[in-house]
């Protein structure tokens, strides 16, 4: 009869022969698999076109709103419809924003001759049939623009003409100062009446004080009309000036 451990011993060896068994016949680990990548989606051509159309749209009315109307180049609110109309010939934004930028030229050319100041019409209206060729709005004025220029002229007297630079008047400057008060001595000295040719009612104004400061005591006697160029129309006058 086999000794207890004798018993023990085969034991244990079935016990590792078990167990080594088990190690043996166990399943293989599935091999991992790759996790497919979303592919990413390119934007097709019209996806692009109508991204570019959205962009420029909305540079357009920023530039529009602070004024940036058609300078600076190619980054002012008509260059940017400009864009839009490239890539969208029949966009309805487009054509209205460019349509709103031609009325207001008209606008301004409209205010200018109210004002007579005729070189900042013809400006405009310049400007406005560059954008639309043919514009009736920028017929209209102009032919207003034709019929206040021959009022001017009828209604001005004959006399010599003083021009006044605009820029020097402007600035109010030394030279324009002393211009006007040479003219303000020929005034008293021939007792001439004078016309003065201004673009605003306060350019009028500040023209005659200077002409009346420069001849303490003496009357000037004239008119104050608006236009352009501004200038002093030098006219005879039998009365003279009052002292």
């Amino acid at each position: 009869m086999p000794s207890f451990d004798r018993l023990l011993t085969i034991g244990v060896s079935l016990l590792m022969a078990l167990w080594l068994s088990g190690c043996v016949t166990r399943p293989p680990l599935p091999a991992p698999r790759a996790i497919p990548l979303p592919q990413s989606t390119a934007p097709s051509p019209e996806e692009i076109r109508q991204r570019n159309v959205a962009f420029f749209l909305e540079r357009a009315e920023a530039a529009q709103r602070e004024g940036f109307l058609t300078q600076p180049a190619g980054a002012s609110a008509y260059d940017y419809y400009l864009r839009v109309k490239q890539l969208d010939p029949d966009n309805r934004r487009a054509a209205s924003g460019i349509q709103t930028i031609v009325i207001e030229f008209v606008e301004r050319a409209r205010d200018a001759l109210r004002r007579r100041a005729f070189g900042e019409v013809n400006s405009y209206l310049s400007r406005a049939e560059e954008l639309a060729p043919g514009n009736a709005l920028v017929a209209e004025v102009r032919a207003q623009l034709v019929r206040e220029r021959s009022r001017a002229k009828l209604d001005l007297p004959q006399g010599e003409t003083v021009a006044l630079p605009a820029a020097q008047l402007a600035a109010k400057s030394d030279d324009a100062v002393a211009l006007l008060r040479g003219a303000a001595e020929r005034i008293r000295r021939d007792g001439l009446r004078v016309i003065i040719v201004a673009r605003t009612d306060a350019e009028g104004r500040w023209i005659y004080q200077q002409l009346r400061e420069a001849v303490p005591g003496y009357r000037i006697r004239g008119d104050i009309k608006l236009g352009n160029p501004p200038r002093l129309l030098l006219i005879t006058s039998t009365g003279g000036g009052t002292p």
